[in-house]
Formats: C-alpha cells, sequence, structure tokens
C-alpha cells in the first residue's frame, strides 16, 4: 500500500521560511503527481501546490503564489514545500498528496504535518 508521510511542520515566526518534506513508501514517486494541500481550523482542504510527475509544470493557489515552492527529488522518493515569507494565515495543517494519473485526481494521502506561524 502506498503512504505518505510529513515532516518539517513547526512554530514559525512571521516572515520566516519552512520546509516541509514528504517521503513516499510503496510507490514511485516518479510516476506520480504531487501535490501539498492546507486545512486550516473551520475551513476545507484546498490544493495550495502541485507538481507534474514531468516536474516542468506546477500549479500554486493564489494565496500561496510567490512564497511557496513545491519540488520533488524522484531518486529520494520526496517532495518538499519550500515556504518563505510567511504569513499568520499559513496556520494550518500539511497534507502531502500523490496522483498517479498525473492529473490533479488525488488518491494517497499523508496524516499531515501542523505548521503554526506567529507574529
Amino acid at each position: 500500500q502506498v503512504q505518505l508521510v510529513e515532516s518539517g511542520g513547526r512554530l514559525a515566526q512571521a516572515g520566516g521560511s519552512l520546509r516541509l518534506s514528504c517521503v513516499v513508501s510503496g510507490g514511485t514517486v516518479s510516476i506520480y503527481g504531487m501535490g501539498w494541500f492546507r486545512q486550516a481550523p473551520g475551513k476545507e482542504r484546498e490544493l495550495i501546490a502541485a507538481i507534474r510527475r514531468s516536474g516542468r509544470n506546477r500549479y500554486y493557489a493564489d494565496s500561496v503564489k510567490g512564497r511557496f515552492t513545491i519540488t520533488r527529488d524522484n531518486a529520494e522518493n520526496m517532495v518538499y514545500l519550500n515556504m518563505d515569507s510567511l504569513k499568520p494565515e499559513d496556520t494550518a495543517v500539511y497534507i502531502c498528496a500523490a496522483d498517479p494519473s498525473d492529473g490533479y485526481s488525488y488518491k494517497y494521502w499523508g496524516q499531515g504535518t501542523q505548521v503554526t506561524v506567529s507574529s
């Protein structure tokens, strides 16, 4: 069974940076489209960043565009979310997801890692 495990979530200060990691086991990340979602208290889960299997096409939600960067390391079965210029509004559980179809239809999900941004 494919499993995704996130790490790197912690308390950060506004304006700071943070890097989240997601390791995929039971599958091969190189053939998956990958995405990062987040869910804040009282809010629906939203896709904030995605990267296609090729790595050439990326998507970012307007709320994070210009501040967050999604990258992948196929050799290590890893995907990362680099977060810069953090805002308190970025506080949420961040969830890694994998799409075997490489079409923004996610099948496998991690449990999430908490990011808290203080002012």
